[in-house]
């Protein structure tokens, strides 16, 4: 069975776009990515790099009057969140699939997502849990579960959620809390009990990010990852790592996350920083095709140069500054740890 996936980006992600795709031909046999390019550069680009296992769409071809009334009142980003049902709608309708699975760009994979939907059997539609660290639980705002990997089979019961999840999205998608509502995802948390058929994904493989990633150690075996689970000491080989909240910005710097989460050394070592030299390389592959824009992104002007000794002594002084207690440096070796923020020098190059 063809595995068919679908994502959403413009031109500011088209390095994590590439690379997500590379990683899905790494690992996986027989899968189809149906892409959604958001500004026509990004569409351009696509066509032009010629990818065997890609579909790429218009906005033009996929907008309907549904979308196009309700885009003029959101923001770029909840419309993309509007957008997310709606791709894997008209990709099962207009192209005629058995299944499809919206995917984030911002993802890499490990290994072959079959096992996935292996385990979601007879099941007609898949959502993955944030299975947030206890200290970063942001259930009650976010929702339990995450718009990253969520899947829907052809036929009556997944397209009737399928089907309430467009029109719910259509209907209101907003970056704020409202009425028990968030975004696009907030809704998949009405999935299981409105609907029958729909799995909560097991496997500690799917939907590794740095909400979560606290709770696993890894290892190697050969050259493949193991994961293991600190509480139970369950192993897990990683099926796909979510980088949300990696940004670039100008002078060459880049932040991997948010200072929110902890994210230890051996996952840097591990995870992110092989995921930035790929998506450099992305980058230039990009170039090649046209160098009229930076396929990255950028996010301006980095708040926060990479860690040095006036970056320590700012930390130092906005501490005491917020209370008399800090003048120890209570926080501060923890506000060390979770500078995130480095050169995109030699130790992000393949």
């Amino acid at each position: 069975m063809t595995l068919n996936f679908c994502t959403l980006f413009n031109s500011s992600y088209l390095s994590r776009g590439l690379v997500m795709y590379q990683s899905l031909e790494r690992h996986c046999k027989d899968f189809h990515l149906y892409i959604y390019a958001f500004d026509d550069k990004s569409f351009e680009v696509l066509r032009k790099l010629n990818l065997k296992h890609a579909t790429i769409v218009s906005l033009k071809e996929f907008e309907s009057p549904e979308l196009l009334a309700v885009k003029k009142d959101r923001s770029a980003a909840e419309y993309c969140w509007t957008c997310s049902a709606s791709t894997i709608h008209y990709s099962i309708t207009q192209f005629n699939l058995s299944n499809c699975t919206y995917i984030d760009a911002d993802m890499l994979f490990y290994s072959d997502p079959r096992v996935l939907f292996e385990e979601m059997g007879h099941n007609s539609a898949l959502i993955t849990a944030h299975r947030y660290t206890a200290k970063y639980d942001q259930s009650a705002i976010s929702g339990r579960y995450c718009v990253q990997f969520v899947t829907f089979k052809n036929d009556e019961a997944g397209m009737k959620v399928l089907e309430w999840w467009r029109q719910s999205c259509l209907d209101w998608c907003y970056a704020r809390v409202e009425d028990g509502k968030f975004g696009d995802q907030k809704y998949l948390d009405e999935f299981q009990p409105r609907f029958g058929n729909v799995h909560e994904l097991q496997h500690l493989g799917g939907g590794l990010a740095p909400w979560n990633i606290q709770q696993y150690t890894f290892g190697k075996n050969g050259q493949e990852l193991i994961g293991t689970e600190s509480a139970t000491g369950k192993t897990f080989q990683p099926v796909f790592f979510h980088f949300h909240g990696l940004k670039f910005f100008e002078n060459n710097i880049l932040s991997l996350t948010g200072e929110y989460y902890e994210i230890a050394p051996e996952i840097i070592e591990k995870f992110y920083k092989p995921y930035v030299a790929l998506l450099n390389q992305a980058k230039q592959e990009v170039l090649a095709v046209d160098s009229s824009f930076n396929p990255h992104g950028s996010a301006g002007i980095s708040p926060y140069p990479p860690l040095n000794f006036i970056t320590i002594i700012r930390f130092y002084l906005s501490g005491v500054k917020r209370s008399l207690k800090n003048v120890l440096g209570t926080g501060l070796r923890d506000r060390i740890a979770r500078h995130y923020y480095f050169y995109n020098d030699n130790d992000f190059h393949a």
